[in-house]
């Protein structure tokens, strides 16, 4: 399908959604809006490609929420004048903060539009639009749909490691475009338990070759990271190993990839322009730039500059770092992996194959095996890159070092810390009584907006 059909496409798509857009997207659109947009191939496959342009707000997978995380950790400072942010960042956040609203009700969007493909696709008519086509959009749904689920179970409620476990009060499942509003939360392990059997079955079915949609190589790396929460280290070690086994994935040899979609680096990479990335420039490239281009709200903290300057010439730090005027103070350190700040332009960095040598390298650890290589192996191969010197030996702490210093900005510092039982913050840090594992405000409110049409949606406690 040739670029300019599918724009049309995309188009065509958005106008029969946009008609939705000022209420509460916890469902789909209405039965009109399926009939056009489900009446052939051609529109079918432009729903397909909604999900993904839904993906793409900042508050799904372009940004925001990921950012809103590293506020809560020891990575990222804030500055900024937004409020909403700001109580994420000092754990004072409250349950009619409106960012936290625009994640559920952005992520709930996502989840509505692969519904629709699920339940639709099946019944478009016309003998050219093949099986096999109709099982890949699915395939790309469902995945699409469980990565989405997967990332607000992980801020909307309690992690394994804490209070009840995988009874833990979760994110409603709603998992047809037919289901009304009236569904109460789901438990942890329930909405993990989905995840996993979805992600199983799309395996087989997603197409491969591919860096910048659903594939089944994606889907391997999230199922590792999904056993490395739950602690099931073989079985992460194994699905890592997987995708490091894949010849189409390789780690880059420097760091100039973060905006390269064909960089070997990327298993999974959402695509941006300037027209469909980071909706409000508030997402990678508005945040983390220091204006007057972006907004400069997420500078370094110092206890993450002391981390990188622990060993001289760290080219995670070196090459990836720029000073400028933040929103308030008139000289901060910011990251430099989203440099596009003019345009918020910078595509996202869902899933690269840097974190399975982090995740191989932990479960191998924690279990005593050695699947793929051994654990220093995978670190020395990462601080090869950085241009530091091998270790003769790592534990648990020089890991998940590691994977601080690798990951950083992207989103995945705060699950680090509270599946490993550490407080989001540093001693010395604020809010570091706050910041331990399980107390309240160390997970995101159920919107009050949420809230009062669905009142049965039960409230985190502390909210």
């Amino acid at each position: 399908m040739n670029k300019n059909k599918l724009s049309i496409i995309l188009a065509l798509f958005l106008i029969v959604m946009s008609s939705c857009e000022d209420r509460l997207e916890l469902l789909p659109e209405d039965d009109i809006a399926e009939e056009i947009v489900f009446n052939s191939e051609v529109t079918a496959l432009g729903a397909v490609v909604g999900i993904y342009n839904r993906a793409q707000q900042d508050d799904v997978l372009n940004g925001t929420l990921q950012f809103m995380t590293e506020w809560q950790s020891d990575n990222v400072a804030f500055e900024g004048t937004f409020s909403t942010f700001e109580q994420v960042s000092v754990y004072s956040t409250l349950a009619t903060n409106t960012s936290i609203f625009g994640i559920w009700d952005d992520n709930y969007e996502t989840i509505g539009a692969a519904n629709l493909v699920i339940d639709n696709v099946p019944l478009v008519p016309g003998e050219d639009f093949t099986e096999a086509e109709r099982t890949q959009a699915i395939a790309e749904a469902r995945f699409m749909r469980a990565l989405v689920y997967f990332n607000v179970s992980t801020v909307f409620g309690q992690p394994l490691q804490v209070g009840q476990g995988r009874s833990n009060l979760s994110v409603p499942l709603v998992l047809t475009s037919e289901t009304g509003l009236e569904i109460p939360r789901a438990t942890l392990g329930e909405v993990q338990d989905f995840v996993e059997s979805e992600l199983l079955a799309v395996i087989p079915l997603l197409a491969s070759g591919t860096r910048i949609k659903a594939n089944p190589g994606a889907a391997r790396a999230l199922l590792a990271r999904l056993y490395l929460y739950q602690e099931r280290w073989e079985e992460a070690a194994n699905m890592a190993n997987m995708v490091i086994s894949d010849s189409f994935y390789e780690l880059a040899t420097d760091y100039t990839f973060f905006d390269q979609p064909a960089a070997t680096e990327h298993v999974f990479t959402l695509v941006n322009n300037e027209v469909d990335g980071q909706d409000t420039g508030q997402g990678w490239s508005g945040l983390s730039n220091p204006q007057p281009e972006g907004r400069g709200d997420v500078p370094f903290t110092q206890n993450l500059l002391d981390a990188y300057a622990e060993e001289a010439g760290d080219l995670r730090f070196t090459t990836l770092n720029q000073e400028g005027p933040g929103a308030i103070s008139p000289n901060a350190i910011f990251t430099n992996k989203f440099p596009d700040g003019v345009n918020n332009a910078d595509d996202a960095p869902v899933m690269r194959v840097t974190e399975m040598y982090l995740t191989r390298a932990e479960a191998n650890l924690r279990a005593g095996t050695s699947v793929g290589d051994t654990p220093v192996n995978d670190i020395n191969r990462l601080r090869s890159r950085a241009g530091l010197g091998a270790l003769g030996s790592v534990d648990l702490d020089i890991i998940l070092n590691e994977r601080r210093k690798e990951l950083a900005f992207e989103g995945q510092r705060r699950m680090d810390l509270l599946r490993n039982g550490l407080n989001l913050r540093r001693p010395g840090q604020p809010q570091e009584a706050q910041s331990a594992p399980g107390q309240n405000l160390t997970i995101f409110p159920i919107p009050q907006q949420v809230r009062d049409l669905s009142p049965f949606v039960e409230q985190n406690p502390g909210y």
